[in-house]
């Protein structure tokens, strides 16, 4: 059985957005490979899949999917079971079509989940011990937690393909995904000389190394401030304002642009950072936030957006 992973990163970095920003999901096994179970690895039904919240067997192809997760909303439209989801928590924005409620996967509310009449339910963080009182009810739940690696973002999604029914076209995404990081990865400058600083809020809140996002930005050869910070704070650290200024960055990607504003010129304002080398040299990145704070199939996107600010920075 695949060991349940840790909810702590998910957990911690969404109190964070709460309170900050406003964003949504996070940057939280073995490698990814197909459910073990016969019918998974046939794409047939019953299939019984390897969850955070052990083995879940699912008897026939889901119809009425609820996703209380915004990385596993896109995953599901990814990979063909968009007509199967009948609702999706009020975090979930993209794709545009995804049939938005007011659900909540911070706050989950088990009646009105129940309510929608699923006949699946994702989720990636277990609050409220919704899988229990889900499970009370016999709705099947499968709990996907924060990946912590690519491996596991890609198990995950393989592992929905087959409880949706939909294992082919998983598989094809998967293996895109595999391609264009590895194309990326082979692409990336061999000497790492550029350090770089993530930031997650104003707060300012960052992430180090260990964490899903900070392995991303390793495949170019980036080095991270924010693994010098005297509290890990189990991969996200509150930095303070002179931390950032005395690492001084070669390189910031701002997390915090949607929902916070934040930008080269709000960064300047800050005190003790006007003269930051990324702001003097014009290497201040604004991700997306939605993209830079999940798992899914868009982290390739993300990937991108780093490997391009790396090459420019390497140029100038």
């Amino acid at each position: 059985m695949r060991p349940v992973r840790t909810a702590f990163a998910g957990a911690l970095l969404g109190t964070l957005v709460l309170a900050g920003c406003g964003q949504t999901g996070t940057t939280a096994s073995p490698s990814a490979t197909a459910p073990t179970s016969t019918s998974a690895a046939t794409g047939g039904f019953p299939v019984t899949i390897e969850a955070g919240n052990g083995q879940v067997t699912i008897a026939k192809k889901p119809e009425r999917i609820v996703s209380l997760s915004a990385t596993h909303t896109e995953t599901l439209f990814a990979i063909g079971a968009g007509p199967q989801v009948i609702a999706v928590d009020a975090a979930s924005n993209h794709p545009p079509e995804a049939p938005k409620t007011d659900l909540s996967g911070f706050k989950p509310n088990v009646e009105a989940i129940v309510a929608q009449k699923p006949d699946l339910v994702i989720v990636s963080d277990d609050l409220d011990q919704v899988v229990k009182e889900l499970g009370k009810v016999n709705v099947p739940v499968l709990h996907q937690p924060s990946a912590t690696k690519l491996d596991e973002a890609y198990e995950e999604i393989a592992e929905l393909g087959a409880a949706t029914g939909n294992k082919a076209k998983a598989d094809e995404v998967v293996a895109g995904m595999k391609a264009a990081m590895d194309k990326l990865a082979a692409e990336a400058p061999k000497a790492g000389k550029l350090t770089y600083y993530h930031e997650l809020d104003q707060t300012p809140y960052a992430a180090t190394s260990q964490t899903f996002i900070g392995q991303i930005y390793a495949m170019f050869g980036l080095t991270n401030v924010a693994d010098k910070a005297p509290e890990a704070a189990g991969g996200y650290p509150k930095l303070s304002a002179e931390f950032v200024a005395q690492a001084d960055p070669d390189l910031i990607f701002l997390a915090d642009v949607k929902c916070c504003r934040q930008s080269k010129e709000t960064l300047a304002e800050r005190p003790g950072w006007k003269n930051l080398s990324a702001i003097k040299n014009d290497r201040v990145v604004q991700l997306d936030d939605d993209i830079a704070s999940r798992w899914g199939p868009r982290v390739v996107e993300l990937a991108e957006t780093i490997g391009a600010a790396v090459a420019k920075a390497g140029a100038s």
